[in-house]
């Protein structure tokens, strides 16, 4: 159980919003530049995507050099574990399902809430159920990367 739960968060990129809520934000650095709540839905959307894919690319383009997830047990897991765990194609998933989601900016930095259903498997363990997650985003120089993410167990 705790390599499923590892391997879950070392390639959970996850999200495709129900419905994406905003909060607080600041108006774009740039007029007429698209709106920071909708990049960050639509990175969420291409990370789900990327994980049921298995998409390395994805991920290495992303996740910040200085990445860091935890796991629902509090093991740190990297941006270079995460890039090694979807190198070697070990986790699978057939379907992740985001509710509840939610999408705060606060200038250069957005703060990702959702609930995921997730089904799949770990070299064929299963680790499917429900999780809630949170992701960190920071736009530098001009994009997007992903420097946090923490998941929990639900039930």
């Amino acid at each position: 159980m705790t390599r499923l739960l590892v391997s879950f968060l070392a390639l959970s990129l996850l999200g495709i919003p129900a419905r994406a809520h905003a909060e607080p934000q600041a108006s774009p650095l740039v007029a007429g530049a698209p709106d920071p709540v909708r990049q960050i839905t639509d990175l969420e959307l291409q990370a789900k995507e990327a994980a049921i894919t298995r998409d390395v690319t994805f991920a290495e383009r992303t996740l910040a050099d200085d990445y860091v997830a935890v796991t629902p047990l509090g093991q740190v897991v990297t941006r270079a574990d995460t890039l090694e765990a979807r190198k070697r194609s070990q986790v699978h998933y057939d379907s992740i399902h985001i509710t509840d989601m939610k999408v705060r900016v606060y200038g250069n930095t957005a703060i990702v809430t959702a609930r995921a259903e997730v089904k799949g498997n770990d070299l064929g363990e299963d680790f499917s159920g429900p999780y809630r997650f949170t992701r960190v985003w920071v736009r530098r120089n001009g994009r997007w990367q992903a420097v946090s993410y923490q998941a929990t167990v639900t039930r």
